[in-house]
């Protein structure tokens, strides 16, 4: 049997550009290794801190974004996601800096959900960040412009703690905080039939959203999986 090189790291199909952050990072969180079933290759973008991501303009790190993209293909990924659903912004300029697919946001699930869910009901977001969620960022990842959104933003725990970039995180108080959120969007548009969890740090407490929801809830953790799944198919012994 002959192989064939070329690459520095094998078997880590997927490379996650990474926030530059200091919260903690539990299982489910996107930074967290164990969350993965498959191995998947990280890279910090120096600089790119949540505030400055999700509070201002993500545009003025794109060099650095770019340079830390093209560093995972050159390691040997197959694919490219961010750890931030506000990147959306950055989708059209990654797509055309690098020689692999783009997966930059939780977001992008919105049209393929909408296209499941029963006649009438439709996907509702829910985000870290409200009132920094625009237009342009759910039109960046082909999202309906009027879609629900919901946030986190009004808890005690979750968004102060994630955006403000602390070192410790009361994890039952963030649990609390998404699933409050979740009820309140919910219970303001009927219509939902699932939700969409922008925010990656969002998925340690997708199964208690979904359980206080009666919802299906899509994360990056869904995302990711599908898009890894594409990256390196599953290999089946022959009958």
């Amino acid at each position: 049997m002959q192989v064939e090189g070329g690459k520095s790291i094998y078997g880590a199909s997927v490379g996650i550009l990474m926030l530059e952050a200091r919260f903690p990072r539990i299982p489910g969180d996107m930074g967290n290794a164990l969350t993965w079933p498959f191995p998947v290759h990280y890279r910090i973008v120096r600089g790119a801190t949540p505030d400055l991501i999700v509070r201002q303009d993500p545009k003025a790190m794109l060099a650095h974004f770019i340079d830390a993209a093209n560093a995972l293909v050159a390691d040997g990924v197959d694919g490219i996601t961010t750890n931030c659903g506000f990147l959306s912004l950055l989708q059209a300029e990654l797509q055309a800096a690098v020689p692999v697919p783009v997966a930059t946001s939780s977001l992008m699930q919105v049209p393929l959900v909408n296209a499941i869910l029963p006649t009438g009901k439709r996907a509702g977001i829910l985000t870290i960040s409200g009132s920094t969620l625009t237009p342009a960022h759910l039109a960046a990842a082909n999202v309906p412009g009027d879609t629900p959104i919901g946030t986190t933003e009004g808890g005690a725990e979750f968004t102060r703690a994630i955006l403000g970039n602390e070192a410790n995180l009361n994890v039952e108080q963030a649990r609390l905080d998404n699933v409050a959120a979740a009820q309140d969007l919910v219970a303001a548009h009927p219509e939902i039939g699932a939700l969409v969890l922008e925010c990656t740090n969002m998925v340690p407490y997708a199964a208690d959203i979904r359980k206080a929801t009666g919802l299906p809830v899509f994360s990056i953790e869904s995302f990711v999986t599908w898009f890894q799944s594409g990256l390196a198919p599953r290999r089946y012994p022959l009958p």
